[in-house]
Parts: structure tokens; sequence; C-alpha cells
């Protein structure tokens, strides 16, 4: 199946063994988990926690949301603003150029087309009525951030790639050639050709594989992008670690930060922040306005589909933390947000609609979920 992608190989292979990260026949995390950042008195999920555990996991009616062309039309006053498209993807607008991340329009976050987690809405703006993209940003290769469909549509245009190692083996075998490619291990960066704005690879505590045997075989990264004027930090996928703090010493500090907190589990703590540890790590990377993505998007989880903002909307007060949660496709400036509306209260008044039960929510075939 074309959607699992290629194996890296070749010289792709051979730079990714050099790495520090890889052992034997795979990446792997280096740093030991601290101790207390994972739960091992809470069993994992099953196969049937997947497929029939936990209430409301998808809305009962469609995300309220915005149409962000005429926004993007003009430049951001402050120079930075970002629009969260749904789940993982956001276009981030940074001193006059374009950068999008982790780009999915796909309707399922799986392999096929007929089975795997459903998305609850398709994403406010087509893909081919973006603005002109000036980079593409990929963290990881699992389904719900490397989308088969959306990067065979990407690979007609000529907009680059910056990605973890080994994941440019997946975006050549769907059609973008080599040389829009950048694949960055931690700590590497890579400038923009006649930019001013970089791109850092960053740690991350996370895995990979698009298949069951593959898993670990390319790597995982946060990624940090500047500018003379901004930072960003985006977290990809990850647990909390202690790398946090040195990732603000080195790359902060950051006028936005994206941070993972859907799809979260007591025994996941080592791989998906969840909110409350979003909040912490927050704090370890100096803070920031606080974008949390990785939720509304998909059931990926036995938790209720608006939990994540809720615990986020209660918790972070007591921490300072600066909220910056948009409605799907609201152009936001960070700088600019004092405040959070509640907007995702009250999609579930209404009686659901026959499509969106929740035993839509199937596995796809080869899961980006931490199931053994």
């Amino acid at each position: 199946m074309k959607s699992f992608g290629k194996k890296p190989d070749g010289l792709r292979l051979e730079r990714m063994k050099a790495s520090l990260l890889w052992v034997e026949e795979g990446f792997r995390n280096i740093y030991p988990i601290p101790r207390g950042l994972r739960s091992t008195a809470v069993a994992r999920p099953t196969l049937k926690d997947f497929l029939c555990g936990g209430e409301r996991r998808v809305p009962g009616r469609p995300l309220p949301s915005d149409n962000p062309a005429p926004v993007w039309a003009e430049p951001p006053a402050t120079g930075l603003r970002a629009t969260w498209l749904g789940h993982s993807t956001v276009l981030i607008e940074i001193d006059g150029l374009r950068v999008l991340t982790d780009p999915v329009w796909g309707q399922r976050a799986s392999p096929s087309r007929l089975a795997g987690p459903k998305r609850f809405q398709p994403v406010p703006i087509p893909l081919r009525a973006l603005p002109p993209i000036d980079l593409v940003l990929v963290s990881h290769d699992h389904y719900d951030h490397l989308d088969y469909p959306t990067i065979r549509e990407l690979a007609h245009s000529d907009v680059p790639f910056v990605t973890s190692l080994g994941v440019g083996s997946h975006l050549e075998a769907w059609g973008v050639p080599a040389h829009r490619i950048t694949e960055l291990d931690w700590w590497e960066s890579h400038t923009l050709p006649n930019a001013d704005l970089t791109v850092t690879a960053a740690p991350s505590q996370h895995f990979s594989g698009r298949a069951l045997k593959d898993r670990n075989s390319t790597l995982w990264s946060s990624l940090v992008i500047r500018s003379p004027r901004h930072g960003v930090f985006f977290s990809g996928d990850t647990g909390l670690t202690t790398e946090y703090s040195t990732i603000r010493e080195r790359l902060g500090p950051f006028d936005l930060v994206m941070l993972v907190v859907g799809a979260f589990h007591p025994a996941w703590g080592d791989i998906h922040l969840g909110p409350e540890n979003a909040l912490e790590a927050l704090a370890l990377l100096g803070g920031g306005a606080f974008l949390p993505v990785h939720w509304g998007t998909f059931s990926l989880a036995m938790h209720a589909w608006d939990e994540p903002a809720e615990t986020l909307l209660a918790l972070a007060p007591a921490t300072g933390a600066q909220l910056v949660m948009p409605r799907l496709g609201e152009p936001v400036e960070p700088a600019h947000v004092d405040h959070v509306t509640p907007w995702w209260r009250g999609v579930d008044a209404l009686e659901p609609e026959p499509s969106r039960r929740p035993v839509e929510q199937t596995l796809p075939e080869a899961m980006p979920w931490p199931i053994d």
C-alpha cells in the first residue's frame, strides 16, 4: 500500500546510522524517562478500549470555524500570526514568510480511506486555497502528522520540506523531489535559502512507524522556527522530559509555543503530554504564548473530545500561562491575545448527527499509538 511509505535505504540510511540516536535497527529516546513522568500503575489501553471505551469521543456537531483567507491577505502587524487548521496543522506567518506544520487534509488518520479515525469535519480551507507556502515542516511519520494524500498534492508545488531523519524516504516515494527535502538530526539546523529563517530539530520523547514492523525506523523531533524578530516552538508529539530546559537554554526564548495536549492517557506519560504535562513543559521552555495542538480533530484516545481544552482552561490561571485557543481557521497574533473564549462549549448540546457516532472511530491497519 503506497500510503505506508517507503523504508529508508542507501545513503539516507547510512546517515541515519551515523546519528547518536541510532541503536541497532532503529532510533530510540536517548535519555531515560525521569521517575514519575510515566504511571506504571495504570495498564495500557487495549484494542477493545480503543473501539468501545470512553464517552463523548466525537463532538455531536461540526465545530465552529472561520475562513482565514481574507485575513491572510494582510500581513500581521506584529510580524507573527498563527492559524490553527486542526490537529497539529498550523499555518505560521513569521516576518513575511509562511510555514506549515504537519499538514493533514486527509479524511482519516490511517493508511486506509475506509477505516481508521475519521476527522470531525473538513479543514476550514481547502489545501489548494492556501496562500503561497515557503516551508513545510513534518515532525515525524505517524498518520495524524504525515498524510499521504496531502503530501501527494503538495508534491505538485515547489514548496521545500524540513523533517526528521529518514522521513524524507516517505516524501520522496510520494513524489517530492529529493532537492526539496532536508532531513535533520536533533540540534541540526537548516536556513531557508534566500530568507532569514532557520529551523532547528530538537529532542522529543516519542516513537515512529507506519507499519507493524517498522517501529522507530525514522526519527521524531520537535522543531524550532526562528527569524530575527521571533521564535516559535512546535512540539510534534512528545512526552514530558527535562530536555525542555535544554531547549530553552539553546534555542529560546519563544514568542509562541505549540504543544500536544490531546490523545493522552496516564500510561502514556512519556509519549503524549496531555494538558497538565503541557503546562509543565511550557514552564520548562520559559513560557511564551501557548497554542494547544493535537486535539479537536481526531478521536485517538478514550477521553472526551473537549477534555484537553477544559482541563487547560481550569489549570492555566494558576500557572500564569497565556493561552491562545482560537477557533479552527481563526488567524491570531499571539501578542494581541489577552483572554480565551471557550468556543467549543455548546457543541454537544444538540443531538448528535448519525454520522458522528463514536463507532466510526475504528482503528487503522497500522496504529500510530503505543499498543504493543
